[in-house]
């Protein structure tokens, strides 16, 4: 199956700056707006008494068009708009918010948060983030391409999406639908320390940004021997998006090639997770390692900075700067400043993920990653330019090549994995063919520790990047 292509994008348009007292395209507030509604919010705060505030103020909007066997389903177009106050009394917390931007609404909602922090517990871990922490700098992250698409053009690119599902074979009869999602938001929020805004160690900022994507979902087969599967492409620029016609060519060659699955008997074997799984293995450990999980002690791997927890030919980087990353971002959640890192060297622990909360929970600093990772890729020291999907399915020479996983079934205290699965039996290399109705399971631990090889066919799941994953041996169920 060859990977749906991208289009080639045409000359660039100039890009909208958000220094301007007018509103940017697709929006109806303007960043000079939001800032007097941030001031407003934190003056308030001050003369009920409050010395430390946060005030965050941000809008969306989008538009989202759904097809199924080449006719209209859904035509969906989403506004909202959001103004929330965080009070701190001392090491009380308050928060609340409002959709209603006026004056009167916007007193309430900081009346409501100052009270809230009157009567709630104390808590000594919560406040501001550290001043030292806060980002000075907010770089141009190039995070805001809006799409001035309308639903008739939508419409027209949802349907030749789906169309080339259906020409690609006869054996392509039903489709769960396609679809074209627009999206854009921007946001501005500030802190009041001290009784004080606008110093340094006093974060204020925000950004635009937004998220396009095109789906499709075909099924191949009929009656009892049906199968679906479905791809996507998913970015910030329109105009990198994958051509509809690849998407839609890519999505029925995964689904044809599910059609005549097999059951395979229980056995333990090594698998390969596809690429566009292997992500979920990251998302895992990123779980595992973050503050929350750590300082209630709900994690399988506590306690593990400086220990080795993975293969020792692995590492996980964290770039939050990369221009146009899903996961990109100037500063945090909490306005603290956002570095490139490496997280994990050699398997060994380099970092958590914390924000302030958990960081003080545990007596360390926060890493700015309140809110999230931010554009991890997993990557292995052994990974050679030319192992591509083909090559990864040879180094697993006899097993389970896994490409769709069903279920919940991860268990983050103990680490224990169990999951539905489909995917194909490889034999000497080549897949020899598909199978159904299994179930894979191990133990994080053990998987991360057996980790033999990742491919160099990367693939971007949101804020994370990785290429097809080989663990060296699971636990096969199936008749």
């Amino acid at each position: 199956m060859k990977k749906a292509s991208h289009t080639r994008p045409q000359a660039p348009a100039p890009r909208p700056t958000a220094d301007s007292r007018s509103p940017l395209p697709g929006f109806q507030y303007a960043r000079s707006q939001f800032e007097e509604l941030v001031d407003l919010a934190l003056s308030h705060a001050k003369q009920l008494g409050a010395a430390d505030a946060a005030a965050e103020v941000s809008e969306g909007a989008g538009l989202s068009v759904s097809v199924r066997k080449g006719e209209l389903e859904n035509v969906e177009r989403n506004r909202d708009k959001s103004l929330g106050v965080t009070v701190y009394l001392g090491s009380k917390r308050g928060n609340a918010s409002t959709s209603d931007f006026s004056p009167t609404a916007i007193r309430q909602t900081v009346q409501a948060a100052y009270d809230i922090a009157r009567f709630t517990a104390e808590d000594p871990m919560a406040g501001l983030p550290d001043a030292a922490d806060v980002a000075e700098h907010q770089p141009d992250l190039d995070l805001f391409y809006p799409w001035a698409i309308d639903s008739t053009q939508a419409l027209q690119v949802a349907l030749a999406c789906e169309a080339a599902a259906f020409a690609t074979s006869r054996k392509i009869a039903n489709s769960e639908g396609a679809g074209v999602s627009a999206q854009q938001s921007h946001f501005f929020t500030a802190h009041m320390r001290g009784g004080e805004r606008g110093k340094p160690g006093i974060f204020s900022g925000g950004y635009a940004s937004s998220r396009h994507s095109l789906s499709v979902a075909p099924i191949a087969g009929k009656g009892a021997h049906m199968e679906r599967d479905a791809w996507y492409s998913s970015m910030r620029d329109p105009r990198d998006l994958a051509s509809p016609d690849s998407i839609g060519r890519y999505a029925a060659e995964r689904a044809l090639a599910r059609l005549n699955g097999r059951k395979i008997a229980t056995t333990q074997c090594p698998v390969l997770f596809e690429c566009t799984l292997a992500a979920g293995l990251l998302g895992a450990y990123v779980q595992a390692t973050s503050g929350g999980a750590l300082y209630r002690h709900t994690t399988f791997l506590p306690d593990s900075l400086g220990q080795r927890v993975m293969a020792r030919h692995l590492d996980i980087d964290e770039d939050p700067h990369i221009p146009k990353g899903k996961g990109s971002s100037p500063f945090d959640d909490e306005g603290v400043r956002t570095d490139k890192r490496r997280v994990l060297d050699a398997g060994r622990v380099q970092g958590y993920f914390l924000g302030s909360y958990s960081a003080r929970k545990l007596g360390m600093r926060t890493t700015g990653n309140a809110g999230g990772s931010h554009n991890l890729t997993l990557t292995s020291r052994h990974t050679r330019p030319g192992d591509d999907l083909r090559a990864m399915l040879k180094k697993l020479g006899r097993g389970l090549f896994v490409t769709e996983l069903m279920g919940q079934g991860v268990n983050y205290v103990t680490g224990d994995y169990s999951r539905g699965a489909s995917g194909y039996w490889v034999e000497n290399g080549e897949i020899a063919y598909p199978v159904h109705e299994i179930t894979i399971a191990g133990n994080l631990k053990d998987m991360f520790q057996g980790i033999e090889a990742v491919g160099a066919d990367t693939y971007n799941f949101g804020a994370k990047t990785v290429g097809s994953v080989l663990v060296n041996r699971m636990k096969v169920a199936g008749s």
